[in-house]
């Protein structure tokens, strides 16, 4: 008897449009020191790859945002995108 597939969840975190992005700012300056021109803006954020012991993809979305609620992004300033793997 095989085990039922595991479910993965990708969790994409960026700060909301408007909140003051440091690392994006750099990142543009350094792509414009190193020649490429035509960046106009960089919003940098983060990916956070889960692997659940979950089987149902409606049940595995529904964890996944509510550990991105609950810690894996501050709501406040940041904005998060759940997305499934493997469903």
């Amino acid at each position: 008897m095989t085990a039922a597939p595991r479910l993965k969840a990708r969790v994409t975190v960026m700060p909301k449009q408007g909140v003051l992005d440091p690392e994006g700012k750099a990142i543009a300056h350094a792509l414009g020191s190193l020649g490429f021109s035509g960046v106009e803006e960089v919003r940098a954020g983060k990916v956070i790859e889960l692997e659940l012991a979950e089987t149902d993809p409606a049940r595995a979305q529904t964890a996944a945002e509510e550990m991105a609620r609950r810690l894996l992004a501050n709501t406040v300033i940041e904005s998060f995108r759940v997305e499934v793997l493997g469903a």
